[in-house]
């Protein structure tokens, strides 16, 4: 059976971009994690070991999002291959948010969705 967990709105400040500046001064994002698997056992058994666990998903986001990237779409991409090395049979999305982006406008934010559904 096919089941969705969600951990949304991550917020973290990091130094991703291709300025300078970004480097320098850093950025407020927002990270969603998208998760489609099977909990029937850990749902039937009340076992965290039979699911993801949220906390070892906000950890793997954190970790990435520390680690210094021109682009989000390469963070992005991290994040998944982080999340799939575990190999718990699950598929995964992540949503970047970029908050007010430094490109000359008023602009909320800029965001990238990469993932298997």
């Amino acid at each position: 059976m096919k089941h969705n967990i969600t951990v949304e709105g991550i917020k973290l400040y990091a130094f991703h971009g291709c300025l300078e500046e970004e480097e320098k001064i850093g950025g407020n994002y927002i990270v969603d994690v998208f998760i489609e698997t099977d909990f029937t056992e850990a749902a039937q058994y009340d076992e965290l070991n039979q699911t993801v666990d949220y906390v070892w998903v906000n950890q793997v986001v954190k970790e990435e999002m520390a680690i210094r990237s021109k682009l989000i779409e390469s963070v992005g991409q991290r994040i998944i291959n982080s999340l799939k090395s575990k190999n718990l049979n699950a598929k995964y999305k992540v949503v970047i948010r970029k908050l007010s982006p430094p490109i000359n406008g008023d602009v909320d934010s800029v965001s990238i969705s990469i993932g298997e559904f």
